[in-house]
């Protein structure tokens, strides 16, 4: 089993050593979480497995649904950052628009198959506010992508983008239903489809 252990040696600064501090806590709980479940875990355990004491554990977090949710606050600013990403290397913003559609399905394809091997760990992360301002920072950018493709005239104009932006992000949660990526790519198409400006 490898868990990842904390730094050693102090790094050039006070902030990057707390930042990997941070990262070996979080990345130790998941690694624990999936093998002992949710409620199987404890600070000890993670103190212990981190290689940091308890007290400097709960310096950081005071428990271990803290450390979870932030986990996967991570995880949700990383995939932000990708699917912006994607967007700033296409084309055009017809070719923004499918790449960053296609991010987004493909990104709930895959939590729906890690959700269903740790039910409880999903329920926890998905129940604060943080989720819903997630939510929001996702729907905007998608509204954004949607906006300049209007412009260009590569999607309906009888529709506002922010109404869009929810169409899209209801159509393309049913990826976390489908078996395949290769279902996924066609429910991509089709939500595409359903936009195209002479639909």
């Amino acid at each position: 089993m490898y868990i990842r252990r904390m730094p050693k040696l102090w790094n050039d600064t006070v902030q990057a050593h707390r930042r990997e501090v941070r990262d070996a806590i979080l990345d130790t709980t998941a690694t624990l979480v999936a093998e002992h479940g949710l409620r199987s875990v404890t600070m000890s355990q993670i103190a212990e497995q981190t290689g940091i004491g308890r007290a400097t554990l709960y310096k950081y977090f005071r428990d271990v649904d803290g450390i979870l949710v932030a986990w996967h606050d991570r995880h949700v600013t990383i995939h932000l950052e990708q699917l912006a990403a994607a967007r700033d290397k296409a084309q055009d913003p017809r070719e923004q628009l499918e790449v960053v559609l296609d991010g987004y399905a493909q990104i709930v394809h895959g939590r729906a198959r890690r959700q269903h091997s740790s039910p409880d760990l999903a329920a926890l992360v998905h129940r604060d506010q943080h989720v819903a301002q997630a939510q929001q920072l996702l729907h905007d950018l998608i509204r954004d992508v949607l906006t300049e493709a209007a412009r260009t005239g590569d999607i309906r104009d009888d529709v506002t983008p922010d109404e869009l932006a929810t169409f899209c992000l209801n159509a393309l949660n049913a990826a976390g239903d489908l078996p395949t990526k290769a279902a996924v790519g066609r429910l991509v198409a089709l939500t595409l489809d359903a936009m195209r400006a002479d639909a």
